[in-house]
């Protein structure tokens, strides 16, 4: 049975990848910051469909606790086959109002989780010659968002790390990709309005908001041997928005 760890995976995106790779008979780690009760919920919805997971809490922006989430999963089952980078924030805000403090938060939670739970996990996978990580980018990271700029060159940063670490570590049998939600239905855009979300909507060419499942499958399907020749790539699932 191989094993995940899905970062941010209390709810939203990454509670929906838990469950999802749980139904597929993976054991999932669930990790969380804040969202104590919505991880509980995610690991209690695994178990009641007769999956495994456990739940740990970690900064996975701070090293030291990313290294204690590393080092509770393997007592819990083992190396990590397949690592998700889902943790991450977002504001919007005028780029001439973006305090250091704002943009500090923004590359921590964003770029540095993603470089600290990469280089933690990396160990395992070259020794088995084997392993996948998915990074969660977004379309803004691609076209850039106006009032977003720090998160858009956050999510640009992670996109950039995909593509240099999968060139690095494909002769060790690892496949490093990212994928690029557009608009999903997810707790981060609940600060929009009816009418903001409605427009959203109108821009997307397939005509709906995306859901967490949407993603989650992607994120399954970049997991799965069948993808091996894919990596360094970012897949967009935002329904043609970009």
């Amino acid at each position: 049975m191989k094993n995940v760890l899905i970062t941010g995976s209390a709810r939203g995106i990454g509670a929906q990848t838990a469950k999802l790779f749980a139904a597929e008979g993976y054991n999932v780690i669930v990790n969380y910051n804040t969202s104590e009760n919505e991880a509980a919920e995610t690991c209690r919805e695994i178990s009641l469909s007769g999956g495994n997971s456990v739940m740990i809490k970690a900064d996975v922006s701070k090293r030291s606790e990313a290294e204690h989430l590393f080092s509770e999963a393997r007592k819990e089952f083992g190396p990590i086959d397949v690592l998700v980078n889902n943790a991450g924030v977002a504001q919007i805000k005028l780029f001439t109002d973006i305090t250091d403090e704002d943009y500090d938060r923004m590359f921590d939670c964003n770029v540095r989780s993603v470089f600290n739970c990469c280089q933690l996990a990396l160990p395992d996978m070259i020794h088995k010659k084997n392993g996948r990580i998915i990074n969660v980018s977004s379309m803004w990271g691609i076209t850039g968002a106006s009032c977003e700029v720090h998160y858009s060159a956050s999510k640009a940063a992670v996109i950039g790390l995909t593509k240099a670490l999968a060139r690095e570590v494909a002769p060790s049998g690892i496949t490093v990709n990212a994928v690029a939600p557009g608009v999903i239905d997810t707790p981060m855009n609940s600060g929009f309005d009816k009418e903001t979300m409605e427009a959203l909507k109108e821009e997307t060419p397939v005509g709906r908001i995306g859901t967490p499942e949407d993603v989650a499958r992607a994120i399954l399907f970049l997991a799965d041997e069948k993808s091996s020749f894919i990596t360094g790539q970012t897949l967009g699932i935002d329904g043609a928005f970009i």
